[in-house]
């Protein structure tokens, strides 16, 4: 089944922990991503929650592989901020392996945060947000923001 960050809005916090379960690491992104936070899941927030965070809070996050780092593009002018380190690890959710997005190191403001990736189809990734090892929110990333 192929899925699209749409349709993510749509599927409960259980078909999201299937869907990130049954899915592999894949690819690690490749520069510009666009993000969708995935808030309450199919809840009657989740649509209107995702527009407000890429409208005023969080757009998406720009990866260099090569280097195992990103940034994240922040607020409505598109700032790139928040530096990660990005390697393969064990997944908090499930054991199984992941990309993992480490601020731990990086970055003063959210150095209790790790993020999880999983690619759940061609350009998308489903991602869990823990703070420190609470699962706080999920997200989406698509590749070939700004094409």
């Amino acid at each position: 089944m192929t899925v699209d960050a749409r349709q993510l809005l749509g599927m409960s916090q259980a078909e999201l922990d299937e869907l990130f379960s049954a899915s592999p690491a894949g690819d690690i992104p490749r520069g510009d991503t666009k993000g969708t936070a995935i808030v309450a899941p199919d809840t009657h927030v989740t649509g209107m929650a995702a527009q407000v965070a890429r409208l005023l809070a969080w757009s998406g996050k720009v990866f260099d592989p090569d280097k195992g780092d990103l940034v994240n593009t922040i607020g409505p002018l598109g700032l790139r901020r928040i530096r990660a380190k990005v390697y393969r690890g064990e997944s908090w959710l499930d054991g199984w392996e992941c990309t993992v997005l480490d601020y731990s190191q990086t970055s003063t403001v959210a150095r209790m945060i790790r993020d999880e990736l999983r690619q759940v189809g061609p350009g998308l990734w489903l991602g869990n947000v823990f703070w420190e090892r609470r699962r706080v929110l999920n997200f989406a990333l698509e590749s070939g923001a700004g094409e």
